[in-house]
């Protein structure tokens, strides 16, 4: 059950990245609020290098950034960088133009928290974003009632709700079929004489195992083809590709910096 009023008599749980004071939205609370649109509308983004996705994102998602599974619960996730605080996709508080922009992020400032007393998702919005403010350009109430754009954003979390179960269901599919293995992401580099410097390890993770997909019976592989997991599967496995390209983007920002950095 979701609702968009306040009258919880129990605590909301539940961190999530990005919002640093999310509240239960309430005429009470937020009725003079509104959104004006930002010059730097991912600014909150450009803080953190790795952000969640749900499976069906995989195939758009691929072809800009590595896509892998992290933590105990396997939490698929797109990398944007290849250290923490630094997100190579984010220029000037934006995404690059030919970045995919994962729903996790457009859905911000809104989110939905649990209500355990009563047993609901309540839907949120973070009071600290700071494109929010009295009397802003995109009200969030239409008299006492919630705005065309509250409900147009209860409707994309609700949509996102039903992928994140939908997500979950593909994670428990591949651990039950025991497919994942640890991986890790490197990159050697090149001494001043051409030589192979020292590997440098940038990352590790989980990710689907090539050997281990080729094992399965055969109705096991028809199966996965057939409820669409085997295409996204594919879709993770080619984005691993990606990390060539954060190393790239990478060397190119640091070669951008030293200038700076000199004068």
């Amino acid at each position: 059950m979701t609702d968009t009023t306040s009258q919880a008599s129990g605590a909301l749980s539940g961190n999530v990245l990005f919002y640093t004071q999310p509240e239960p939205i309430s005429f009470e609370a937020h009725g003079k609020l509104g959104v004006t649109p930002a010059d730097k509308p991912y600014a909150f983004v450009a803080q953190t290098h790795i952000v969640p996705l749900t499976v069906t994102e995989f195939a758009p998602a691929a072809l800009s950034y590595p896509i892998i599974f992290v933590g105990d619960l396997k939490q698929p996730v797109v990398a944007m960088g290849l250290r923490q605080n630094d997100n190579l996709f984010i220029e000037n508080g934006d995404f690059r133009p030919d970045a995919y922009i994962p729903a996790y992020v457009r859905r911000y400032p809104f989110v939905f928290a649990n209500d355990d007393t009563q047993n609901r998702m309540i839907l949120c919005i973070d009071r600290a974003a700071p494109f929010l403010g009295e009397n802003g350009d995109i009200a969030l109430f239409d008299g006492q009632q919630p705005s065309p754009y509250v409900n147009d954003a209860m409707e994309f979390c609700n949509n996102f709700e039903q992928e994140r179960l939908r997500t979950e269901s593909f994670i428990k599919l591949l651990i039950d079929l025991d497919l994942f293995e640890t991986r890790e992401a490197s990159f050697t580099p090149r001494n001043p004489d051409g030589t192979a410097g020292e590997t440098q390890k940038l990352a590790e993770y989980f990710a689907v195992s090539e050997d281990k997909l080729k094992a399965l019976p055969a109705e096991k592989l028809v199966e996965l083809r057939d409820n669409g997991a085997l295409g996204q599967i594919y879709a993770h496995l080619v984005s691993l590709m990606g990390w060539d390209r954060l190393i790239a983007m990478a060397f190119t920002r640091a070669a951008a910096e030293t200038p700076a950095a000199n004068a």
